[in-house]
């Protein structure tokens, strides 16, 4: 299966590039609209500033291609870390700044508890709403792999495919029809995040 990965510069591409080929497919780096075409499922990963980020799909002409191919043609896309947060409304971090708004919802920063700090980096746990299609065969009680200082607060709690019990408690994972998007590095979460990687890559093709 052919896999877009979404390089937009604010990623180091090798780690989920490996992730996605041990799972079966076949991804590739898409860096201009053209790269979109034929596509089977896309990855929009990132680690950085929203802002940033959305500056450089604008640049090279991937936000209105990432329109035209999830909501029009209905290619099923997984955010991953900066890459769902892109997906909601607005972006708090630095100026506010407008996502895809795929998903109706603000990205804010994280406020850390007692003896918490931000950034979160680290190994915690994910607590996968019932039936949460990501999660279906990742065992119950895994821990996942997270690096970030924003965390993405939806509208709709319909959405909400898991949380994670920092700062109070964070969505760490979306699901919206073909749309996708974990807080977590699936390819730096061993087995548990090879699971979600192959049920993404399983995901039927309902547009977003």
């Amino acid at each position: 299966m052919r896999v877009a990965v979404v390089e937009h510069g604010l990623c180091n591409l090798d780690s989920i590039t490996r992730a996605l080929e041990h799972c079966g497919a076949e991804p590739f780096r898409a860096t201009g609209p053209a790269d979109l075409v034929g596509a089977r499922r896309i990855v929009l990963p990132g680690v950085g500033a929203f802002p940033a980020a959305m500056g450089r799909l604008e640049e090279l002409g991937l936000r209105d291609a990432l329109d035209r191919a999830v909501l029009g043609d209905g290619v099923p896309v997984l955010g991953i870390c900066l890459g769902m947060q892109l997906m909601l409304s607005v972006g708090e971090e630095g100026t506010e700044t407008k996502g895809l708004g795929w998903i109706d919802g603000r990205v804010t920063r994280l406020v850390p508890g007692p003896d918490e700090r931000v950034p979160h980096v680290g190994w915690n746990a994910v607590e996968p709403t019932a039936g949460a299609a990501p999660f279906a065969t990742v065992p119950a009680g895994s821990d996942f792999y997270f690096v970030h200082s924003y965390h993405c607060v939806p509208d709709d709690p319909a959405v909400v495919a898991a949380t994670t019990p920092f700062g109070g408690g964070f969505v760490s994972a979306v699901v919206r029809d073909a749309c996708w998007g974990v807080q977590f590095h699936p390819e730096k979460s061993q087995a548990a995040g090879f699971a979600v990687l192959r049920a993404f890559l399983g995901t039927g093709g309902a547009s977003c």
